[in-house]
């Protein structure tokens, strides 16, 4: 019996340690506590930010009906780099509230502008990371002189880009996870609202051309991507960083969209690379 239960165990681990990392979904990091958290009223919504740290500073944008308790694993490693961090809850997303508009990219990224000039903080470099990361670029499109560098993770810049999700085990454990992640911040029957609003928009936008894109000049730019993402190609992510001029494509190995959370070490050491003078 004794040796039984060695074997079940020993088959059991190793089915774990078999677990491509692409097909799991760790838990983040808590954000440290000694965040500074304030708000700005802008366009008819209250947005939450936090700043942590001093040095060079560093926007973190996160994805759709997420907020910045996503970025636990990241704030430590710029903390630890002498970057001064700024986290945004994008609008409608945790802290923050929606307001009355139709959300949209374009009015997303109005709000991190407004949070800058709130801040007095002239430029920035941006991490996004999936709507996030299309954030980041319509910066960089609208706003060149406040973005210095884009570290642009699991971007698409045309809705039709987006293809039917591959099958994968751990897409149906994010929109549990998202929103428990939104109820502790914020009122639970507003994630419906939060929910609705996200596909709308994604349904309709973004749909920017090769020619817009291709007209982005200034800010130092990395198109960055997961060799297993379950949403966009490595084509994809190789035509968006030719389009835009002199930006440079960076495919991370055996990660997915949710790189940030699979090897949160790599994810860093990439983006710690890219900012680095």
């Amino acid at each position: 019996m004794k040796s039984l239960i060695l074997t079940l165990l020993f088959t059991f681990s190793s089915a774990l340690a078999a677990t491509p990392v692409w097909q799991t979904l760790p838990e983040e990091q808590p954000l440290p506590a000694s965040l500074r958290t304030a708000r700005v009223a802008h366009d008819g919504a209250s947005i939450w930010y936090a700043v942590a740290g001093t040095g060079s500073p560093v926007i973190l944008l996160h994805g759709g009906r997420a907020s910045a308790l996503t970025w636990g694993n990241q704030v430590p490693a710029l903390l630890a780099s002498h970057h001064q961090v700024i986290l945004i809850d994008s609008r409608g997303h945790g802290h923050s509230t929606l307001g009355s508009q139709p959300l949209s990219y374009e009015l997303m990224e109005s709000d991190v502008i407004a949070v800058m000039d709130r801040l007095r903080l002239r430029q920035a470099a941006v991490v996004g990371w999936s709507d996030g990361a299309i954030i980041s670029l319509i910066m960089a499109m609208q706003h060149p002189e406040r973005v210095s560098r884009v570290y642009a993770f699991g971007a698409n810049m045309d809705a039709a880009a987006v293809g039917q999700p591959a099958p994968s085990p751990i897409l149906p454990l994010v929109g549990p996870r998202l929103q428990a992640q939104y109820e502790r911040v914020a009122q639970p029957a507003d994630f419906a609202r939060l929910t609705d609003a996200v596909r709308t928009m994604q349904k309709n936008e973004p749909h920017y051309s090769d020619a817009q894109l291709a007209a982005i000049h200034g800010p130092r730019i990395v198109i960055a991507g997961g060799d297993h993402d379950e949403f966009l190609g490595a084509a994809y992510f190789a035509h968006l960083a030719a389009t835009i001029p002199g930006a440079q494509l960076l495919m991370l190995r055996d990660v997915s969209h949710f790189a940030p959370w699979q090897d949160p070490a790599a994810f860093n050491a990439s983006v710690l690379h890219f900012l680095a003078p």
